[in-house]
């Protein structure tokens, strides 16, 4: 037998102790999930997993600060974008950019870059806008909500973003809060049936799984967040972010139950809500979030603050930062997003550990949650995005899905002064007809809040889609003439002789605080617009609102009433149900008030004398012949 030299036998000793000392347990997609966990934690610094738990904006992340402080995630505010109408490329070369700076770190943990996404793709140019939640509550379709979860989870990963901060399981309680419109419903039991959402964006959990497991199935999901934890919908006259007076009970029966189901269908996240229950701010509440969430509820994904959530512990914010860190992580909120003053935030939360303020043992328990997240999206396996999926954006199949949901949310509330002499579905043919309001030809308005800006914007210019008006023109027949006039005055309306009139009006955009409404009135010119036409022409009225609003004054004037809600960027499916394509088949998710002196008033109230109550809505038939 031939003699192997003695340095070729060393050789191989040594290669073998490197090949060895190159396989890390947790780059191993094969090994079981804890194992894989276990292994990283005990390789990680506190500075490591400090940064693992930070969340910072877009706009003050790059490639080099994600390295230097080992930065677990990235996220975009409302509006936050690489450039003005960026392509789904350029959203994924700014994903992967950031991402090749984690991945250069020691360990080479991925981050994950988190975005609102609460009607679609919504920050985002030419993505579908579905309508919002107040909308989809009234279809009561928890399957056609799902399917545009699926829709949601495209469009986002087509621009390299794996998670989603959706959905809002808010059980809006008062009208006046300007979130209302990102709630399902003041009922409960129908948000807890639209946390359907859940499964459409991050796919179904398979049957053997453990209840409170995170869940996402792969590559043409997100993992998605339920939001906001908990009571967020039912402060004191609506004040975002104020305090919601209730017993334990109460917080349990109507705000709680939408987590229940969440939790069981593997939601990956839960963001901690702002407002405070009975004088104790949610973000420092320790027995809501430990005690019932993580202990209670067993929830193993990882909880999240919203944004400046921990400095909203203190009033005035950013008072006394350290203590804001030390009660929102001795609370148990596993992610801060910071978003922008990281380096205070890490060298606060460095300094309480350094110190046992906060235990290591609660800073390994949000590490070790954030990591099953992490691990479950297959984040370590896929870390960077390609442009796969870019033809998902606001793709013609998404538009018909969110043009079928708009169609689905319209609540007829009147139609005709009898149910012998309707007024819908309109002819198509007629000689003329007046379309007016404000409201009509502005895709801006009809999307609302939380589209391509924060706070919404007015106009056709920001982004893909249909407005009432064109959808009126695309429906009717070629030989009816339509006449489009803003704000008419009743003498234009008189002297034109036209067949009937659609007016469209509401509210304007706005999010959170800036749409909190004492007054819950439909915006100038809308009342006179209406008055103007109603009081001369056959006419039917459409809203275009994030909740109910004052209309008992003017009811009496229209001759059919519609409820659109927020529709999207797809006005096509007000037209369909106008005209008879499709009947009408929405029910109110919310009660309408007849004055705003009544609220709160919520179905099982003992008081209760709505203008319309919850679950009324007409039906029409289809006229179509197929």
């Amino acid at each position: 037998m031939a003699r192997i030299p003695i340095f070729l036998m060393g050789l191989v000793v040594i290669w073998a102790a490197l090949a060895e000392a190159e396989y890390m347990i947790y780059k191993d997609a094969t090994k079981p999930l804890n194992s894989r966990i276990k292994d990283l934690m005990s390789r990680m610094t506190l500075e490591e997993k400090i940064g693992q738990m930070t969340q910072i904006e877009r706009g003050v992340a790059s490639a080099e600060v994600m390295k230097d402080y080992f930065i677990g995630s990235v996220l975009s505010g409302g509006g936050s974008v690489p450039s003005k109408q960026a392509s789904a490329e350029t959203w994924i070369n700014m994903v992967n950019e950031l991402q090749k700076g984690a991945l250069s770190t020691r360990l080479g943990i991925p981050m994950i870059y988190g975005i609102d996404a609460v009607h679609g793709h919504n920050n985002v140019y030419k993505a579908t806008i579905f309508p919002h939640n107040v909308g989809l509550g009234a279809t009561r379709d928890p399957n056609l909500v799902k399917r545009i979860g699926a829709a949601t989870a495209l469009e986002v990963r087509a621009t390299g973003i794996p998670y989603v901060f959706a959905p809002c399981i808010a059980v809006c309680r008062d009208p006046r809060w300007g979130r209302c419109y990102e709630s399902y419903s003041e009922d409960p039991k129908l948000v807890q049936a639209m946390t359907e959402m859940v499964s459409g964006l991050q796919g179904d959990i398979p049957a053997n799984s453990s209840k409170g497991v995170p869940f996402v199935a792969g590559k043409t999901k997100v993992a998605a967040c339920a939001k906001h934890y908990v009571g967020d919908g039912g402060t004191t006259k609506g004040i975002n972010e104020n305090n919601t007076q209730i017993s334990r009970h109460g917080l349990l029966s109507i705000h709680m139950p939408g987590y229940y189901n969440s939790i069981i269908k593997g939601v990956s996240t839960v963001m901690v809500s702002y407002s405070s229950w009975n004088g104790v701010k949610m973000h420092a509440n320790r027995d809501m979030v430990t005690g019932f969430l993580k202990n209670i509820l067993r929830f193993k994904g990882f909880v999240i603050s919203d944004w400046e959530g921990i400095d909203r512990i203190t009033s005035p914010p950013h008072a006394n930062y350290s203590y804001s860190i030390q009660a929102g992580i001795s609370a148990g909120i596993d992610m801060i997003m910071v978003p922008n003053n990281y380096k205070e935030f890490i060298d606060g939360l460095t300094s309480h550990v350094k110190n046992k303020v906060i235990p290591m043992s609660r800073i390994d328990d949000a590490v070790t949650r954030i990591l099953r997240v992490k691990f479950t999206m297959g984040l370590f396996e896929n870390p960077l995005a390609d442009n796969s999926l870019v033809n998902e954006l606001g793709s013609q199949e998404h538009r018909e899905l969110a043009r079928e949901a708009v169609r689905k949310s319209l609540v007829l509330l009147k139609n005709g002064e009898s149910a012998a002499e309707p007024l819908l579905p309109l002819p198509k043919k007629a000689t003329k007809i007046l379309v007016a309001g404000s409201h009509a030809d502005n895709l801006g308005y009809q999307c609302g809040g939380w589209t391509i800006e924060w706070q919404g914007l007015g106009g056709n210019n920001l982004t893909s889609g249909t407005t009432i008006l064109t959808a009126i023109k695309n429906t009717v027949d070629p030989s009816t003439e339509v006449v489009y006039k803003e704000n008419p005055d009743a003498d234009f309306v008189k002297s034109n002789n036209f067949s009937y009139a659609i007016v469209v009006v509401g509210e304007p955009p706005y999010a959170e605080t800036f749409g909190d409404s004492l007054n819950l009135t439909i915006s100038e010119p809308g009342p006179s617009t209406i008055q103007n036409v109603c009081g001369t022409v056959k006419c039917v009225t459409v809203i275009i609102s994030g909740r109910p609003v004052v209309i008992q004054p003017y009811v009496s004037l229209m001759d059919a009433l519609v409820a659109a809600w927020l529709p999207g960027s797809e006005g096509q499916g007000v037209a369909d149900a106008l005209f008879g394509d499709y009947g009408f088949t929405g029910t109110l998710s919310r009660t309408w008030f007849k004055t705003v002196d009544q609220l709160p008033m919520n179905i099982g109230d003992q008081h209760y004398d709505p203008l319309f109550p919850f679950g009324f809505g007409l039906s029409t038939k289809p006229t179509k012949t197929i």
